[in-house]
């Protein structure tokens, strides 16, 4: 109690001392408190929690995050203080560090998970701090959860000519070829209109993460295909790709992952999914020689980290360089 007291205090004059006099005041009060007992009154400010949780959103909201971003932010959260049960600036790293403990066991969630949920209540505390809210931030002790390394599958080209082959509507070709060979995401896809392909340059304008803007580009191939199913609609919607039953609504995400993964079964092919092409494209870039600088730039990643975790290495080619270098 006395110590929630002191970092109250400490908190709210954090603005006019600097760190010596913060720890001298720290001091001060653990010395002059020491004989007294306090009695704290039930008072729940759940307005003020509710309205950092808000500033913290509207300031990544400035930042360029997306709305479904935000969504995830704040059910994480919020979902953290009610498990923790305490006021923001009464929790400590301990309780964090339970939370996630807690949280991995009752949901059985991967290590991928729970470092997703640190790094969103480290970017939170963070900011605290960084506004005075807090002293410190309570997540900083808390390290990076590591994960097995999963090498993830690409398309062989046996598969990518197999799932042309056997496509029985212009729209399927067309998607799968608009997804080999641009390396765009699935959702950048499902918000291109038909205005926003530029046949000759053979190049469209798609808005990524953050609404960032970035150029992709696609084949000789693609843009037959692609021309080829736009030709034979007959619909007046806008949307680059709709459904083939009227009302032609625009394809969403959902619809794409569905149509993918039930055309993979009656293939054969395991784990057919959207992202799959993206990864595929990557590894192929790489594999060809592309500076992972312009990959970088193809795939819309804003840290190369992320590119070189897309990018796989063919073991052939290790197997190859390895008789070329070592013998």
């Amino acid at each position: 109690m006395k110590q929630s007291l002191i970092n109250d205090v400490l908190q709210a004059m954090l603005p006019y001392l600097n760190n010596e006099q913060a720890e001298r005041l720290q001091v001060v009060m653990q010395h002059e408190l020491f004989s007294y007992e306090l009695i704290e009154k039930e008072s729940k400010d759940k307005e003020t929690k509710l309205n950092l949780v808000e500033l913290f959103l509207a300031a990544k909201r400035i930042e360029g995050c997306s709305e479904k971003s935000l969504k995830y932010y704040n059910s994480t959260i919020c979902s953290m203080m009610n498990g923790v049960g305490k006021e923001i600036k009464h929790i400590e790293t301990s309780d964090i560090r339970n939370y996630l403990t807690e949280y991995q066991k009752r949901k059985r969630s991967s290590r991928v998970t729970i470092d997703n949920i640190r790094r969103i209540l480290s970017s939170f505390f963070s900011w605290l701090e960084d506004e005075d809210y807090i002293l410190k931030s309570l997540v900083r002790r808390i390290h990076k959860v590591k994960a097995a390394s999963n090498i993830k599958g690409t398309y062989s080209d046996e598969a990518l000519e197999l799932m042309r082959d056997n496509c029985t509507e212009l729209r399927d070709l067309a998607i799968i070829d608009m997804l080999a060979s641009t390396g765009m995401r699935v959702g950048e896809m499902v918000l291109l209109n038909r205005e926003d392909i530029d046949f000759n340059e053979r190049e469209c304008i798609v808005f990524g993460k953050g609404s960032k803007e970035r150029i992709v580009y696609f084949d000789a191939r693609t843009k037959i295909h692609l021309k080829n199913y736009l030709e034979s609609r007959t619909d007046g919607n806008p949307a680059l790709f709709v459904s083939l039953k009227e009302p032609n609504d625009r394809l969403n995400i959902g619809g794409i992952e569905v149509r993918l993964r039930e055309f993979g079964k009656q293939l054969g092919l395991q784990k057919v999914h959207p992202h799959k092409f993206r990864r595929t494209l990557a590894t192929m870039a790489i594999d060809k020689g592309m500076p992972i600088e312009q990959l970088q730039q193809l795939l819309g990643h804003r840290k190369i980290d992320t590119t070189l975790q897309y990018a796989m290495v063919k073991q052939q080619n290790v197997k190859l360089a390895h008789r070329k270098y070592i013998g």
